[in-house]
């Protein structure tokens, strides 16, 4: 998929708003695909990307966190530790799919299905033009900046 348009998709996200990618046409649009809310890794990523928020807004860049986990659960997750970019529930693995984020994950000695931790750049036209899989969160935002301000 990487230098193709990305196909149309609308989630449920956070503050009661409806995701459209289409309505992010003329941006730079962030998705990152975590897999659960209020876990270690995913807590600090989704911090990472708040303390970085204000620089990715000064490049015309939007950003949203995507997984599994309710609405419920992402508005808690949101509002403890006041992420300004919306939260994208996928409960029905419509992004997830799209993305081929979902990998088989050895967890305590199972195989389980789980989102791979991925990070994806959709430029102002609407083109996947960079990808970042099986991501390590240390050092991973200011990377994903450093690449949003190259371009």
């Amino acid at each position: 998929m990487l230098n193709q348009t990305v196909p149309d998709f609308e989630l449920p996200a956070t503050s009661g708003h409806q995701f459209k990618s289409s309505n992010y046409l003329g941006k730079n649009l962030i998705e990152y695909f975590y897999p659960k809310d209020s876990t270690p890794g995913c807590t600090t990523q989704g911090m990472q990307f708040r303390d970085f928020y204000s620089e990715f807004q000064a490049v015309n860049t939007e950003i949203v966190g995507i997984s599994r986990d309710s609405l419920k659960s992402h508005e808690n997750f949101k509002a403890k530790f006041s992420f300004p970019f919306e939260l994208l529930s996928d409960t029905d693995e419509l992004a997830c799919n799209l993305f081929d984020v979902i990998k088989m994950k050895n967890m305590y000695g199972k195989q389980v299905r789980g989102i791979e931790r991925s990070t994806f750049v959709i430029d102002k036209n609407g083109v996947l033009i960079k990808e970042w899989r099986k991501v390590k969160v240390n050092g991973h935002v200011e990377e994903v900046l450093s690449f949003i301000q190259s371009i």
